[in-house]
């Protein structure tokens, strides 16, 4: 899975499936898929990433890279990679 530990937290490797009937999390060989229910335009969907994202981990979530593109990288202040684990279900 695409779970990178650092020193203050993890980075995340998502790929992004926008228009989606409701937000969902998804392991699918080794990738973590992230259905939104929002446009891919206007940052909308960047937005509710981030929004759900904090209330899975309830710590600060940041979008670092992927701004204009499905593959996005995550990074999860203040949590491990087990921890990581054990909220996807993996």
């Amino acid at each position: 899975m695409n779970i990178e530990e650092v020193k203050k937290g993890v980075i995340l490797t998502i790929f992004v499936k926008p228009n989606s009937s409701k937000f969902k999390v998804e392991i699918s060989n080794k990738e973590i898929i992230v259905y939104v229910t929002s446009e891919p335009e206007k940052g909308k969907a960047n937005i509710e990433i981030l929004k759900e994202f904090t209330k899975l981990f309830h710590v600060k979530v940041e979008l670092i890279c992927g701004i204009a593109s499905r593959k996005k990288k995550l990074f999860i202040a203040g949590i491990d990679k087990d921890m990581v684990n054990r909220v996807l279900g993996s």
